[in-house]
């Protein structure tokens, strides 16, 4: 009887405490609802009043979208406003890879709009447009002074729609009229496959927009029919990522069906989920290679978090860029979108990759996680790994950086000149993977450079020049301040020796420039994957015997722990 009695009094007990906590989230609830139409209505009536008040006239658009940034900046990068004008960019940047155009890439220079690359088979290929021209106007509207975003806004419009050009050719100094019809221009997401020596696969994935997964699996399948497939090199360097689900359709192809692939956690319950692999993997014991550097992002990072926390991949390259964060985007009134940041993701190890503190920043920069907030987590074999620092590779290569005297030269399109003018004078060169910048030719750029006014920074110059600034701001007397004008003009010299001393570098980026005018985009890759450290190192490893690859996988000697830093926190427990 005693016992009923308990039972009862603990069941109202309960009861009671259940009906406190929900009158407690209600009120919460309430009180946040109150909260946002409060803010509503103030926002709502300041902007009346500046709309109806305002001394000088305003623009109502620009005042709302002005407030709504300011609002969005204080919180990550990532969260955007979107108005209708914008909504076809925004889903050519994150969502789709079609749009109705003449196929070319355009860059702005003194003012002028020119077209930096074509793409192969489209309208513009087709009307013999070449890199280098000059777009003037489109459909007799001047080109001239607008950004690059404002002209392709220009140059797109529907599928089969016609278009009028008045191009000045590169290398003639006329007006022509052109008309194309425009077409759909889809850039897929997979950009290169290619069988390399040792019947090792290499697939370039560009981006997780739509269709990426299915692109994937086409291209290891053709690598399949091309012969014996040892391996397969997925490229994911400079991917700044896309949409989640494509990431893991990807890690599906290489992983058995019921493995975590990432999970996403946020403030809002209804966001949290996790994504499990659920088909039948089409290439599950294929020696797989990843590779990633300081631009594979978000998705990107996904796909390689997994396969490394899963220990179906090593990792190479160097360390990835640290976007742990999801965004999912709300259609808004009038056709505009938000896209907000929903949730943070977690790979199958537990751990967040997010390398900034976005509500950290002091005087317009972001703090990076600090390494005594960083935590340990395993692999599912039982490596070592870690949160709060993007993607640390197994086995790192550092990409090498360009030479100042390079970097110049393509920052002042003097190769990218030099390339066009080669182009003119000669019909066909060497196969893109065959392709080798000649003595002679290397002699001809030289001698092209002798008349181009340029000059470039030197790291010495470039520190010295920090130095003046430093020793100006600190108030030192104009006699030292000159001081350090003598020694830059010392330092500037001669740039034939400086020419001389990185020919082999600037060989191969003359090269690159100069086969993508015969053989587009894909030469271009195609000749620089001669010259890839970081490809050639995974070749390496996949193709000289498997010994290396699985010690790596089973976390031998110095592949147990990957990336730790200073200072570090407990393994966390899974």
């Amino acid at each position: 009887m005693r016992y009923r009695k308990n039972m009862r009094k603990a069941h109202r007990i309960a009861l009671l405490a259940a009906a406190i906590f929900l009158c407690a989230a209600f009120a919460a609830v309430r009180d946040e609802l109150f909260l946002i139409s409060k803010n509503l209505d103030i926002f709502s009536a300041v902007y009346r009043q500046v709309s109806m008040n305002y001394v000088d006239e305003t623009n109502s658009g620009k005042l709302v979208k002005t407030a709504v940034d300011a609002m969005l900046d204080d919180l990550d990068p990532y969260t955007e406003y979107v108005q209708d004008t914008d909504v076809e960019d925004y889903k050519l940047k994150y969502v789709d890879t079609r749009y109705g155009g003449i196929g070319a890439a355009i860059f702005a220079q003194d003012n002028r709009i020119f077209i930096s690359e074509i793409y192969a088979g489209q309208p513009a290929d087709h009307a013999g447009l070449q890199a280098g021209d000059e777009l003037v106007a489109v459909n007799g509207s001047p080109l001239a002074r607008l950004t690059p975003d404002e002209a392709s806004r220009l140059l797109r419009g529907a599928d089969g729609s016609a278009i009028n050009l008045e191009v000045r050719h590169v290398l003639l100094d006329r007006l022509d009229t052109v008309t194309l019809t425009r077409a759909m221009i889809r850039q897929p997401n997979v950009s290169h496959i290619s069988l390399l020596e040792g019947g090792v696969g290499y697939i370039k994935l560009d981006k997780f927009l739509e269709q990426s997964a299915s692109e994937i699996e086409n291209a290891v399948n053709n690598l399949q029919r091309q012969g014996s497939l040892n391996g397969l090199i997925i490229d994911l360097r400079d991917n700044g990522g896309g949409i989640l689900q494509e990431a893991v359709k990807i890690v599906n192809l290489f992983v058995p069906p019921g493995e975590l692939v990432v999970s996403q956690r946020g403030r809002n319950s209804v966001k949290n989920r996790s994504y499990r692999t659920m088909a039948t993997p089409i290439a599950p014991d294929i020696p797989l290679a990843v590779l990633i550097n300081g631009h594979s992002a978000s998705a990107a990072e996904i796909v390689a978090g997994a396969l490394q926390d899963l220990d179906r991949a090593v990792i190479i390259g160097e360390r990835s860029f640290g976007k742990g964060l999801v965004q999912q985007t709300f259609n808004i009134p009038y056709n505009n979108l938000v896209k907000v940041t929903v949730a943070k993701y977690y790979t199958p190890a537990g751990r967040c990759i997010q390398a900034l503190d976005f509500h950290k920043g002091r005087n317009g920069k972001y703090a990076h996680v600090p390494d005594s907030s960083i935590h340990a987590f395993q692999t599912k074999g039982g490596r070592i790994v870690y949160d709060g620092s993007g993607i640390y590779p197994d086995i790192t290569v550092e990409k090498r950086a360009n030479s100042a005297i390079v970097s110049t030269l393509l920052a002042q399109r003097l190769i990218f000149d030099y390339a066009t003018l080669f182009k003119s004078a000669h019909p066909h060169i060497a196969a893109a993977d065959k392709f080798m910048v000649s003595d002679t030719q290397y002699a001809d750029f030289i001698r092209f450079l002798a008349d181009r006014n340029y000059h470039y920074l030197s790291d010495a110059e470039k520190q010295l020049r920090e130095l003046r600034v430093q020793a100006g701001a600190a108030g030192k007397p104009e006699a030292v301040l000159q001081r350090f004008d003598a020694l830059a003009q010392a330092l500037r010299g001669d740039s034939a020796p400086v020419i001389d001393r990185y020919r082999n570098e600037i060989k191969e980026a003359l090269g690159a420039e100069m086969v993508s005018r015969y053989y587009y985009q894909e030469g271009k890759k195609a000749f620089s994957m001669q010259h890839d450290d970081q490809l050639k190192r995974a070749v390496g490893l996949l193709d000289l015997g498997k010994a290396a690859y699985y010690s790596i996988l089973s976390g031998e000697g110095d592949y147990k722990t990957i990336g730790k830093p200073e200072t570090v926190l407990a393994v966390t427990p899974q």
